[in-house]
């Protein structure tokens, strides 16, 4: 069912990734996927677009978009949402962005390190400090440290910005590493804003709880989600804003038009296409990216041996240790030596070296084309 993308077919459909490099680039860096659009996606958008649904999309919670969405999570998380639970945004950082400048106290926003890099920059937007919480690049694990986050809370920061599964890092968050996030959070009086955008994409042998879904966090917490990650569709501007606690529902909704940004149309019909009927080529994709791990693992024992990558649970990027090699910034390195583009690692982690984010949602023979130049560039 996943239908890769040719590399003329990828250069005119994903203007970014494939249309801004130049020829001879063999593009691994933003979170595009080089496969074609999910068919329920594509026949809703051709509908849509020959019936004319150009306009305004419909505001306010609920509606089809909201019963598209809780009828999503239910099937895959186990969750329980009320349609009314959701509401659109344009998409996920301006739906972060909308939650800490409406819902947080005045007060710094703690930002755990590494992160996708729009998230560096969202605290000051609204007018906040940012204090980050980096995670030990040789521990065992991507999991922060909790008392770590306690002290920042002590010291007088009002919110976490939360993104799990983890973006550059690939972790998935247990139940308990979770509860012990609420449990801090609680004790501080403060507030999460959960990035659930990768939660689609988990792969086998890890499960997605949703934040929402533990005891004890409607009041203090929002989820902000999306279908662009997993179908692919960033480009068509639509997230929505997950709430369990009425008097913040009633907040987001009561805000000035101007402070959400509309959402798209044509958006919202690939979001509920996706959500409705898109779980069979979802399925396909988790299987193909499953595989590209496997695959994934064996280049890098071939190619660049002395790299370092901790298990990748979710999403389709991982985050490589290449410290080993010496080079401060190996994705510059791949770039000018053998033209391959990877996202430079001090984007997500500013200061730190020898790092770098891989996009491997490409064809097999594309990903080892991929670890064979970055092993040749960085072996040099």
């Amino acid at each position: 069912m996943i239908k890769d993308l040719t590399d003329d077919e990828a250069r005119r459909a994903i203007v970014l990734k494939w249309g801004s490099v130049e020829p001879d680039v063999l593009p691994a860096w933003v979170a595009e996927m080089d496969y074609a659009l999910a068919p329920p996606v594509r026949e809703a958008l051709l509908d849509a677009v020959n019936t004319g649904v150009t306009g305004y999309p419909v505001f306010g919670p609920g509606g089809r978009l909201g019963e598209a969405y809780a009828g999503f999570a239910a099937r895959h998380f186990g969750q329980r949402l009320d349609p009314t639970d959701v509401l659109g945004t344009v998409d996920v950082t301006a739906g972060v962005r909308v939650a800490l400048d409406v819902l947080s106290d005045p007060g710094p926003m703690v930002l755990p390190l590494p992160a996708y890099h729009p998230q560096l920059d969202v605290a000051q937007i609204t007018g906040r400090e940012r204090w980050d919480l980096p995670v030990d690049p040789d521990a065992p694990t991507a999991m922060f440290d909790l008392d770590h986050l306690d002290r920042l809370f002590a010291d007088g920061a009002r919110t976490l910005l939360l993104t799990q599964p983890h973006n550059p890092c690939g972790h998935v968050y247990t139940r308990e590493e979770l509860e012990g996030i609420r449990d801090v959070v609680v004790r501080h009086g403060a507030r999460v804003i959960s990035d659930e955008i990768h939660a689609p994409l988990v792969l086998p042998g890890a499960q997605h709880v949703p934040y929402l879904s533990l005891e004890g966090t409607a009041d203090h917490a929002v989820a902000v989600v999306a279908s662009s990650k997993a179908f692919n569709t960033a480009g068509l501007r639509c997230a929505q804003i997950v709430t369990t606690d009425a008097a913040t529902r009633r907040q987001l909704v009561e805000i000035p038009m101007a402070r959400n940004d509309s959402w798209s149309s044509l958006g919202a019909v690939a979001a509920i296409a996706a959500y409705e009927d898109g779980d069979a080529w979802l399925a396909a994709l988790v299987e193909r990216l499953d595989q590209l791990r496997s695959l994934l693992g064996r280049l890098l024992a071939g190619h660049l041996p002395d790299a370092r990558m901790r298990h990748l649970e979710a999403t389709y990027l991982p985050w490589l240790d290449l410290r080993a090699y010496g080079h401060r910034d190996p994705a510059e390195v791949g770039l000018q030596r053998e033209r391959v583009l990877l996202s430079p690692g001090h984007a997500y982690h500013p200061g730190l070296d020898g790092h770098a984010r891989l996009n491997m949602a490409t064809s097999p023979e594309r990903l080892t084309e991929i670890l064979r130049r970055l092993g040749a560039a960085l072996s040099l």
